[in-house]
């Protein structure tokens, strides 16, 4: 019925010695490795290596190396220090003048908010100049345009035609004293207060008339700028400026 036990005849290779006998992939790594000659991992290696000597050689040399100094000017042995900011003295300023404006400050500036640094450094200086309480002639090129022209003439007369003007410009005792910048740094040092110190003291209320914006609309034109002619037509007013504006009688000086 059964057949007897006997041994099999089919026979089963022995896979031990064989290089891809794994149960699991967990020596998958290790098998890979040992395919790659060993020539070949050296030969990397140390290629990596002499890069990272040659990096390593060139951020020293660039540290080892001396900052180059600037070379003196011919005929200046004494160089300044550096990192110190000096106030130039008062006699290096341009010799530029106003003439009739030996009592008072005059400051060329504008009220328009188009540039708004522009319009900071004015607010500020303007604010430095009107706490000391002296007669400061405020002519504001937006409100009249003939300002312009009279501070390009100021610098053309001065030699400087060419310069680029920027505002404001601050003349005290009819001397050109410079901007915004000047004019801070020497407020700060105390030198403006020993400048203004020989001017008249004024009172510091706001005119009740042009109520401190030093114009007022003109009366023969009622600010149009322009009058009717009855043989002629239609003119330009000679007595305002071109906004229909005129210096404010009470308040100006």
């Amino acid at each position: 019925m059964w057949r007897p036990w006997a041994k099999s005849t089919v026979k089963i290779h022995d896979t031990s010695s064989s290089p891809f006998s794994f149960p699991t992939f967990k020596d998958i790594q290790s098998l890979c490795t040992e395919d790659h000659p060993s020539g070949q991992i050296k030969k990397s290696s140390s290629i990596f290596h002499r890069v990272r000597v040659a990096n390593t050689f060139l951020r020293s040399l660039s540290l080892s190396l001396p900052e180059p100094k600037p070379e003196p000017e011919p005929g200046n042995n004494v160089s300044p220090a550096p990192n110190k900011t000096t106030t130039p003295p008062l006699q290096q300023q341009p010799s530029i003048t106003i003439p009739g404006t030996d009592k008072r400050i005059v400051v060329y500036y504008t009220s328009l908010r188009v540039v708004r640094s522009t319009f900071e450094d004015c607010k500020i200086v303007l604010s430095i100049l009107r706490g000391f309480r002296v007669l400061i002639d405020e002519r504001d090129l937006s409100m009249d345009s003939s300002f312009l022209n009279e501070l390009n003439q100021i610098f053309s007369n001065g030699g400087d035609c060419g310069r680029n003007l920027t505002l404001p410009r601050v003349f005290v005792g009819g001397r050109y004293m410079g901007g915004a910048e000047e004019t801070t740094r020497l407020n700060e040092s105390g030198e403006l207060k020993k400048i203004i110190e020989g001017l008249p003291v004024v009172d510091s209320g706001v005119c009740e008339v042009c109520c401190g914006y030093r114009f007022i609309l003109c009366g023969q034109c009622n600010g149009s700028h322009k009058l009717y002619i009855q043989k002629a037509g239609f003119k330009s007013c000679t007595a305002c400026n071109e906004n229909g504006l005129i210096r404010c009688p009470s308040c100006a000086v």
